[in-house]
């Protein structure tokens, strides 16, 4: 039975236009491969999933397509094309090689606060049109934030619509996120909307200046008793070179009362991110420091493995020039 019958999803054969090359990444019931789209050669990530996984789980498949469909913007990692076919589904996806967050902050040589308040930036700007679009996230965190490509001044790009809801879909309640990053409301499992994303900006720019969660316990119970009650400081030393700006910034979006919680268009009206109250100097050494120490992951983990992309481009760029070159000397 198809999945999404007339809402468009291709069931002619995927390998007809793409050729699967390496495996990026595993989730519990779909696998990341790198393809080339050989009508336009380039690139693409498709994530597999198998059908036989789905079971009770196809309206979630089916809600993440939607939501993918409607979100056309330059930091939202974009859905291409879907192709079903008897045992599986294809999401056929933007590929964006520039790495994670953390791991491309940790390799830079300097690292400011208004480096900080240009990242916090673009996913204020990009959750602000899912905002409008009714759209909430509901699962943001560094993991999600990608870089577009391995470039200086790469823009960075969300990812990771599976837990995402439309608002028009009902009162949202269920607890879902990862703990860490969860607002209070969540956790309390009270009916909860579009300020669950604010509060994780929050909790993403709090990292972002100082390498270390706001949260954190061994143990959950403990974990959500921090969270419920919003508890949570601006530690010295680590945080005596970062400006009140910031810190105020910071406060307004991890509030723990949502009504008083800045919405994504008010945050990005605040001096820290729209003036210029984010300082320059470099606080690269402290901030790496922290994020080897707290955010040291297992890779094989990841679904999505950033270091094979990278790989595989470079082994195709000396295949073009190979061609190039072979071509060029069949000329002479």
């Amino acid at each position: 039975m198809p999945l999404f019958g007339k809402k468009g999803a291709k069931e002619k054969d995927i390998t007809k236009r793409y050729i699967f090359k390496e495996v990026l990444g595993t989730g519990a019931f779909s696998e990341v491969s790198l393809a080339q789209d050989t009508w336009e050669s380039k690139l693409v990530a498709i994530k597999n999933i198998d059908k036989r996984f789905l079971r009770d789980k196809e309206s979630s498949l089916e809600n993440e397509v939607d939501v993918l469909r409607r979100l056309k913007h330059p930091n939202i990692v974009q859905l291409l094309e879907v192709f079903e076919e008897k045992t599986n589904v294809y999401l056929v996806m933007e590929l964006v090689t520039g790495g994670e967050l953390f791991d491309r902050i940790v390799e830079k040589g300097s690292y400011t606060e208004k480096d900080a308040s240009s990242l916090i930036k673009q996913v204020l700007e990009a959750v602000d049109f899912m905002h409008e679009l009714g759209v909430v996230h509901r699962d943001l965190k560094p993991e999600n934030l990608l870089y577009y490509s391995p470039k200086e001044d790469s823009k960075i790009m969300i990812s990771d619509f599976g837990l995402s809801k439309t608002e028009d879909s009902g009162i949202m309640a269920t607890a879902c996120g990862t703990p860490g990053y969860v607002a209070p409301e969540v956790l309390a499992q009270h009916p909860y909307g579009k300020e669950v994303d604010c509060w994780s900006i929050g909790v993403i720019a709090y990292i972002l200046l100082c390498g270390y969660p706001p949260f954190y316990d061994e143990n959950d119970s403990a974990l959500f008793q921090q969270i419920l009650k919003a508890e949570y400081e601006f530690d010295s030393p680590y945080w005596d070179d970062i400006s009140q700006s910031a810190k105020d910034f910071i406060s307004h979006l991890m509030c723990k009362d949502r009504k008083k919680r800045f919405t994504c268009k008010q945050a990005l009206k605040f001096p820290w991110i729209a003036g210029d109250t984010a300082l320059e100097k470099n606080i690269h050494a402290s901030v790496s420091a922290q994020i080897k120490k707290n955010f040291a992951k297992s890779k094989w983990k990841q679904a999505y493995n950033a270091t094979a992309v990278i790989r595989q481009m470079k082994k195709l760029a000396m295949s073009k020039d190979e061609h190039s070159h072979s071509c060029t000397q069949e000329k002479k």
